[in-house]
């Protein structure tokens, strides 16, 4: 599953490391990138040793410039630009429907598409040094693809600020918004990843997967709709050796041993 622009590699705890290596690019998300990122996932996806996926970068400062600008302005035919957009919703959907928590390691800028990219992963940790936002309304593109997942999780008018302005913010300020979980000191950044990576892998895959799979499928559900799918889901959970073992690991005060899937 690694190729020459994405880095794939899984560690003894189940720990699915994704690393976008195209540091001269600054890890432009072009089609060649993005199709060895889907099969990544793809890969991680149907491993039953993986447990978690972290996303993250290669390069010292630069998580993702986000789309390839130069294929934007280029001169092939409107219909194979269009075919070649398909990646980003294909990429987003199966962040969500992977069946297993995605973290988006932001070690440096998360720009454009990647800002959409790091909204669709389950949870962010930044560096101090990280800044997020959609710069490329400053040369005459707007944030098409990814205003769907900025609307479902900024505010409306800090929304349209983000997309029309184009003004970059800082990892401190994506936290106060909501969209990053912690920021980190840049020399503790690579410790807690790792720690929030293994404390997630020694969960419970299949209860994992199973609450996963019901927050894909809810989230733009009504509530009454929602409250039907997720009481099937709980009638579910019931049924797996999983959820015994944990109860009865929790009473007899020990380590729980989960099922692999």
């Amino acid at each position: 599953m690694a190729g020459k622009l994405v880095r794939y590699k899984v560690d003894e705890h189940g720990v699915a490391v994704v690393t976008l290596d195209h540091p001269e690019t600054r890890n432009a998300l072009g089609d060649e990138l993005l199709d060895e990122l889907l099969a990544a996932l793809e890969g991680a996806k149907a491993d039953d040793s993986v447990r978690v996926v972290v996303l993250t970068s290669s390069h010292d400062r630069i998580f993702s410039a986000g789309g390839n600008l130069k294929a934007f302005a280029d001169d092939r035919p409107p219909i194979v630009k269009y075919a070649g957009l398909g990646r980003f919703p294909r990429l987003f959907k199966l962040i969500g429907a992977l069946g297993k928590p995605v973290i988006c390691a932001a070690n440096g800028d998360v720009l454009a598409g990647a800002f959409g990219l790091a909204l669709s992963c389950d949870l962010v940790i930044a560096t101090e040094s990280a800044r997020f936002g959609c710069p490329e309304i400053n040369v005459g593109a707007f944030p098409f693809m990814i205003s769907a997942l900025i609307y479902r999780n900024v505010d409306r008018m800090k929304a349209n600020e983000l997309m029309m302005l184009g003004d970059l913010i800082t990892a401190d300020q994506a936290r106060d918004l909501g969209i990053v979980n912690k920021v980190v000191a840049d020399e503790e950044f690579g410790d807690t990843v790792q720690d929030w990576a293994r404390r997630i892998a020694a969960k419970s895959p299949l209860l994992m997967k199973l609450g996963k799979d019901a927050i894909d499928s809810t989230r733009d559900l009504s509530l009454a709709e929602a409250l039907d799918v997720l009481q099937a889901q709980l009638a579910l959970a019931f049924t797996t050796e999983d959820l015994v073992e944990g109860v009865q690991a929790f009473r007899e005060k020990r380590a729980p041993v989960w099922r692999r899937r």
